[in-house]
């Protein structure tokens, strides 16, 4: 087995398990998906797009560092940077969303109305305008949140890839390089998609009735806890 096939096996490898084990690459996508009601394909979307961002990045900087013959070490403490970045951003982003989830649910919460009728008989009616299909006007108005889960994938480095994969990858060819990252990108990406798509259709199934309208606030906290994960180094 020669050297480019192990680099090749070790990329695909990688980007499986360092994506796996690090639930900020799905949750935060599905939580997003059961509360704001995406489509499966609209969650693939998201997801892939978000996907490609948190790879490019890497890829990017790595092809400038081979490229510029910057040390591995000071690309790492570059990545570094990035990550504290990141991790912020969603950090703030889960924070701030969890806020105006809890002040939705609350201002959401059931309420009687008492109805009169003309013979003079009287009921009371309980409801909640909890359910989105209450408020279709609301889904007309474009959605950030697609884009600020962009711009925190964006920043957020795929640890792994300079220093496993690119740098061993440089003594070859510039072939093997692109060949290495291009491995590690669909491998990456494919994993966050079966990983989300699979967790979205488990959640799909779940009985939500009794806190649909807490889920936004549960989608903030679980975007807030993977951002809290990423800083304690989880």
């Amino acid at each position: 087995m020669n050297e480019l096939t192990v680099l090749c096996a070790t990329a695909a490898t990688v980007g499986i398990v360092h994506t796996v084990l690090g639930p900020d690459h799905y949750l935060p996508f599905v939580a997003m998906a059961q509360a704001r009601g995406w489509s499966t394909a609209k969650t693939a979307t998201i997801t892939g797009v978000c996907g490609i961002g948190h790879v490019l990045g890497s890829v990017v900087l790595g092809f400038l560092g081979i490229a510029l013959g910057v040390a591995v070490s000071r690309l790492e403490g570059f990545e570094a940077v990035r990550g504290d970045v990141a991790a912020w951003m969603l950090v703030a982003f889960g924070l701030a969303y969890t806020v105006w989830g809890i002040r939705r649910a609350l201002r959401n919460r059931p309420h009687t109305h008492s109805h009169l009728h003309a013979d003079g008989t009287e009921h009371d009616h309980t409801h909640s305008h909890a359910s989105d299909h209450v408020h279709p006007h609301e889904h007309a108005r474009p959605s950030i949140t697609p884009w600020i889960l962009f711009t925190v994938f964006l920043f957020g480095p795929c640890e792994p890839l300079i220093p496993i994969l690119m740098y061993p990858a440089a003594t070859l060819t510039a072939g093997a390089v692109v060949l290495v990252a291009v491995i590690f990108a669909v491998a990456t990406i494919g994993t966050m998609l079966l990983m989300v798509l699979t967790l979205n259709a488990g959640a799909q199934r779940l009985p939500t009735a009794s806190f649909e309208r807490w889920g936004h606030a549960l989608a903030g906290a679980t975007v807030l806890a993977c951002g809290v994960a990423i800083h304690m180094g989880l």
